[in-house]
Parts: C-alpha cells; sequence; structure tokens
C-alpha cells in the first residue's frame, strides 16, 4: 500500500468536494477545480475527509495511488489558500510589465519578450523587478513561473537573469589575465 496514497485528505472548512464518476471538484471561495482520474482508482468522501483507494497492485495503480492523493490535497489547499510563486529580475536595464494580458519582458534583447498570461494566474509587478505569479492551480502556477524564467535564466558569472526568490545561484569566477 502506498504510504502516502493510503492517509485521508482531509476537507478544510470553506471547500466541498463531490465525486461524480471519474470526475472530482473541488469549490472554495477561491474559484474551482476539476480534474479527470484514471480506471482503477476510486475516491469517496467520508468525515470531511477524501478518501483514495486503488482496484488491484498493478505497477501503474501503485504510481497513480499517492499521485491522486496528492493532486486532490493540492486542489483542496488552492481553492481555499491558493498558490504563489515570488520571482526576481537582476541586471542592468532588465524589467517586467504587465500590459493587458501579456506580461512584457526587457531582458537585454533587442525586442521585449511578451509573455500571454494563462487564464487563473495573475501576476504583479512591484519596483519594475519583482514578479508574483499567484493562482489556485499549483501545476498552473509553477508552469507559468517556470515559463517566465526560462525567458533569460540566471547566468552564473554576473549573476544577471530571472530567478526565483530564495533561488541560490552558485557563482563562478570569469576569466583571470596573467
Amino acid at each position: 500500500m502506498s504510504r502516502i496514497g493510503k492517509m485521508p485528505v482531509p476537507v478544510p472548512a470553506g471547500a466541498t468536494v463531490s465525486v461524480e464518476g471519474q470526475t472530482v471538484t473541488v469549490k472554495g471561495p477561491l474559484g474551482e477545480l476539476k480534474r479527470s482520474f484514471p480506471e482503477g482508482i476510486a475516491m469517496a468522501v467520508e468525515n470531511k475527509q477524501v478518501v483514495v483507494t486503488r482496484a488491484d497492485d498493478t505497477r501503474f495503480l501503485k504510481g497513480c495511488h499517492g499521485l491522486w492523493r496528492t493532486l486532490v490535497r493540492n486542489m483542496c489547499e488552492g481553492v481555499t489558500k491558493g498558490y504563489s510563486k515570488a520571482l526576481s529580475i537582476e541586471g542592468t536595464g532588465f524589467k517586467a510589465a504587465v500590459n493587458g494580458k501579456n506580461l512584457m519582458l526587457t531582458l537585454g534583447f533587442a525586442s521585449p519578450k511578451a509573455y500571454p498570461i494563462p487564464d487563473g494566474i495573475k501576476v504583479t509587478v512591484t519596483a519594475d523587478v519583482n514578479l508574483k505569479v499567484e493562482g489556485i492551480d499549483n501545476q498552473l502556477v509553477g508552469l507559468a513561473a517556470a515559463r517566465i524564467r526560462s525567458y533569460y535564466p540566471v547566468e552564473p558569472y554576473k549573476g544577471k537573469g530571472v530567478k526565483y526568490v530564495g533561488e541560490i545561484v552558485k557563482r563562478k569566477q570569469g576569466k583571470t589575465v596573467a
């Protein structure tokens, strides 16, 4: 039995979980999330807890058991608290600005990079160099932050680029003249 999969997921106050067929729906004060889970995985809501079980011990279902328990827990947390990732931009002349549904990134290229902000994600920019990506879907928040970072990852020589707040970049020594 999966150590993570066998633990029930507590439903937080203010959230409701419903299971219909192979779809789980979680509603809360911040929004609603839906996911379809595979055949062989069963979910039941009992006493304000979601219990995830599997039909047999095949390798696929063993892998899905703990995964789907964690996905349901993330959905419950997302609709009640939400998720956020903080990014910072370092470099001379590097900055960001939100322009409608696009995030405009000036990162030293010939023209600014435009990142279309997906639905369900809110990006806020403070002081032109601090970004905060927020949303209720943990996977979507992480994906958006990773895509923004991918335009100019931090390089190890001068430390220029887009990085997560708290990310440690190991600096390298540049060329030395003999």
